[in-house]
């Protein structure tokens, strides 16, 4: 009998990962996560799932970050009353992330609804879910050791392998009874070869087939260890200091957050940067650093990690307030401050008040996303627009990649070859058109498939897979919105560009004859 297997999500684009399985009527999900990037695509979140919360059976979980976690207490609000296995450090993780999701939820959407009472838009917009939902969320979990085979269904085992990416972060091992049992992996993130917190990725071989990310599949990133990421980041530190100006970190709240950290305070240690206290804005990354510190023995250097995040020189920042009066000082220090891509959290109002602070550091750590501020910054933007206001970019912004908890193209080609003889398909997933193509290429060059079994699905697509078979597209279901352009630029983002082109010309008119004529123009243009 084929497995069904929909990709309701990260199907070309970097988020949202959600596997759906359907077994001889057993359905489960691989991942349930929540979709970040361009407002369309984040859009997402607020529609009905593409099958019945009810009806699924149980949920494997690769690791705990938002992408792939944040959206199973919509799936609990929605009526799933399975059980969600995923490793001990994920289960922990989890029980601070998605409460900490939900409340953002619920105070994003509250400022939306304050904003469209001001605009006369009457309609009020729901949260996706709440704290109190995401608490029962949690109540759904049961821990699972890597390496320990569970049978969550009829006919159905699964084992959790180390992907190197998080803490807690695992490949999924799935095999489906029948007269030839079929092998599936599915990769969750897979981390670099060196240089993280994590031991290298681990997964099994001679499987059927093959669902892997791609996030960094068309990038060959040169091999960056420690010491040279941590010199990299001494001098740019020291390039602030130097200036006496801020050193502004958009860091995701777990793992990135914690290794930033441990760094800083090593390099102030060996006294290759300024002492400075290290301030942690996020309540999310204080928590989940002390979680870090409860599964030190599960890491690299992991006693050190733990010395160093208790370290006198690290902050916590708490409170809402003591976060805008840190924003508004003056002179050189270091805030780290979510989110990784600069679309929610603190880091906004630090950044609304030092971009245009050309003795300022921006200092990006982790991937950008099509379409989000964090990407537009990379990108070099000389204007952003952060809610809905204008500012200029004169602040230095760089670029560390020695801090990337994904493997880069060659990386994730090996991990796909160690899993060889792969008897069925390749799906490449989580990875923009770019560099899903990139890491086709790889697999392809590689001869683990033929290239006709290099697959990249699109939402919501349905295949068919039977063991040592090629996989079968079935008949599309409806999709969700633009299946092929999902995760790019979209038009939200084309209008914060055009809003900002306006005010920088009319800034730029002469006088203002020049700039009531240019306003002139773009009216007569908007009525016909």
């Amino acid at each position: 009998m084929p497995v069904s297997l929909a990709f309701c999500g990260a199907a070309r684009t970097v988020t949202g990962s959600c596997l759906l399985f359907d077994h001889g009527g057993t359905r489960f999900l691989v991942d349930c996560g929540m979709f970040q990037g361009p407002k369309t695509l984040k859009a997402l979140n607020h529609e009905p799932f593409p099958f019945d919360a009810r009806g699924i059976d149980f949920v494997l979980l690769t690791h705990a970050h938002i992408d792939h976690s944040g959206l199973l207490p919509k799936l609990v609000k929605q009526g799933f009353r399975g059980r969600i296995h995923a490793t001990p450090a994920t289960t922990d993780l989890c029980s601070v992330m998605l409460p900490d999701s939900g409340h953002i939820q619920e105070t994003e959407v509250e400022q939306l609804n304050r904003r469209n009472r001001r605009r006369f838009q009457a309609a009020p917009v729901e949260p996706i879910y709440t704290a109190a939902d995401a608490e029962r969320a949690i109540g759904a979990f049961s821990p699972i050791e890597t390496g320990a085979w569970l049978k969550p269904g009829k006919g159905i085992r699964a084992r959790w392998w180390n992907a190197g990416h998080m803490l807690g972060s695992a490949s999924i091992e799935i095999e489906f009874a029948g007269p030839r049992p079929m092998r599936v992996i599915v990769s969750g993130d897979i981390g670099p070869d060196a240089g993280g917190l994590q031991p290298g990725a681990e997964g099994p071989g001679g499987v059927d087939h093959v669902i892997c990310e791609s996030t960094y599949g068309d990038e060959d990133r040169p091999t960056v260890t420690p010491e040279a990421r941590r010199a990299e980041l001494a001098k740019l530190v020291r390039w602030a200091a130097e200036r006496q100006g801020p050193v502004l970190i958009p860091s995701f709240a777990v793992e990135r957050a914690q290794e930033v950290v441990f760094d800083l305070v090593r390099l102030m240690q060996e006294g290759q940067v300024p002492r400075a206290m290290i301030n942690i804005d996020s309540p999310l990354a204080s928590r989940a650093t002390r979680l870090f510190s409860r599964h030190a023995a599960e890491m690299t250097e992991g006693e050190a990690m733990r010395d160093a995040l208790a370290s006198p020189l690290v902050r916590h920042v708490q409170d809402a307030n003591e976060s805008r009066e840190l924003a508004r000082a003056e002179g050189f220090g270091i805030v780290l401050a979510g989110s990784g891509m600069c679309e929610a959290g603190r880091i906004r109002h630090h950044l609304k008040q030092h971009l245009d602070d050309a003795r300022a550091l921006v200092a990006l750590v982790g991937f950008q996303a099509s379409g989000t501020l964090g990407r537009l910054l990379q990108d070099g933007a000389p204007r952003v627009r952060i809610q809905g206001e204008g500012f200029g970019v004169q602040a230095r912004i760089a670029t560390i990649q020695g801090y990337s908890g994904h493997a880069d193209g060659p990386e994730l080609g090996r991990w796909i070859e160690a899993r060889a003889p792969v008897s069925g398909g390749v799906f490449l997933v989580h990875g923009e058109e770019e560099a899903i193509e990139g890491l086709a290429k790889r697999v392809e060059g590689r001869g683990i498939v033929t290239p006709d079994r290099v697959i990249r699905p699109v939402l919501d697509e349905v295949f068919a897979l039977e063991p040592g078979a090629a996989p079968v597209r079935q008949p599309g279901r409806g999709r969700r919105g633009d299946a092929a352009g999902v995760g790019r630029p979209d038009w939200h983002n084309a209008r914060a560009a055009l809003l900002l082109g306006i005010e920088e010309a009319i800034e730029r008119a002469p006088d203002d004859t020049t700039r009531a004529g240019l306003l002139d123009r773009l009216r007569r243009a908007l009525e016909g």
